[in-house]
């Protein structure tokens, strides 16, 4: 049976897997896995460091809305592929 976890970490969670389009899992997985990394344990520092991804997410969400816009242009060779039937 998983733990009672704490409100804080899970609205940074929240707060960071919307922020990257991913399911509140994955953001907390994401967030345990650098936890363990850095060797933090304490809920306030996973919080802090919930902190730190999101700001990065946010930094990086501006190019990724570019890329994705780009990717989603027609080319010129394919501008006219649904105009023959």
């Amino acid at each position: 049976m998983a733990g009672i976890t704490d409100r804080d970490y899970s609205a940074a969670c929240a707060r960071l897997a919307s922020a990257m389009g991913v399911s509140l899992a994955a953001a907390r997985r994401r967030v345990d896995i650098k936890a363990a990394q850095a060797g933090l344990r304490d809920t306030a520092a996973k919080v802090a460091l919930a902190g730190e991804l999101l700001t990065e997410a946010q930094a990086n969400s501006h190019g990724n809305q570019e890329l994705l816009t780009s990717l989603l242009e027609a080319t010129a060779a394919d501008a006219n592929f649904m105009t023959e039937d």
